[in-house]
């Protein structure tokens, strides 16, 4: 997995004046769990951007005060109106422990399908991965150039080595689906060969009435 290395300062104080003078200089507290002890820190708002802003998915290199510690963001918590970030929960990670991530999911290529007219429909741009963080890839890579339009690629078709996806077997990554114009267009042919048929022909005579 790729790494982002952040310089952070361990907080004094935790209480909710001292968390409201962080926010309003820019700083955002918080938290890392899951070692020996629970550390409260903080960092400038701008030094997150990279972790947060980004659909990838890093271990992060805590440097607390010249003390070094990898950890991936666990959770995060967002102002609900002005978007800015209020708290970060970072999990203590180890080389010899398995931790669950989102992994980013890369399409390659164009479908048959797509270049026949099909829609594609990417529906698990992410995928839940567990495994030991040497394991774990920066992103799982699909190449999707063979799916025809009515195909899928469904988690049991991914192997990841090294990892479990942490999924049903049968959920769809991605696929191609008829596009809806076609369908319509060739149900309208369907129904203008049909009343072309059942036309009678000159000459015909009308069914009998009895």
């Amino acid at each position: 997995m790729k790494t982002l290395a952040i310089n952070v300062k361990e907080r004094e104080n935790v209480g909710k004046t001292n968390t409201r003078a962080l926010r309003n200089q820019g700083n955002v507290p918080c938290v890392l769990y899951g070692g020996e002890k629970q550390v409260t820190f903080y960092a400038h708002e701008n030094d997150f951007r990279k972790l947060v802003y980004t659909p990838d998915t890093f271990v992060v290199e805590l440097d607390i005060d010249g003390t070094v510690t990898k950890a991936i963001m666990q959770d995060i918590q967002f102002h609900p109106v002005t978007d800015k970030i209020l708290h970060i929960d970072f999990l203590e990670v180890f080389d010899n422990k398995a931790i669950t991530v989102s992994i980013p999911v890369n399409l390659n290529g164009t479908p048959i399908g797509v270049k026949n007219g099909g829609n594609l429909m990417f529906r698990r741009s992410k995928i839940i991965t567990k495994g030991l963080v040497a394991n774990l890839p920066n992103s799982i890579e699909l190449n999707i150039e063979h799916l025809n339009i009515g195909m899928f690629t469904y988690i049991k078709d991914i192997t990841v080595e090294g990892c479990e996806l942490i999924a049903p077997g049968n959920s769809v990554v991605v696929g191609v689906k008829t596009a809806r114009t076609v369908v319509e267009e060739e149900v309208e042919e369907e129904v203008e060969e049909g009343a072309e048929g059942d036309a009678p022909s000159e000459g015909a005579e009308a069914p009998s009435a009895e």
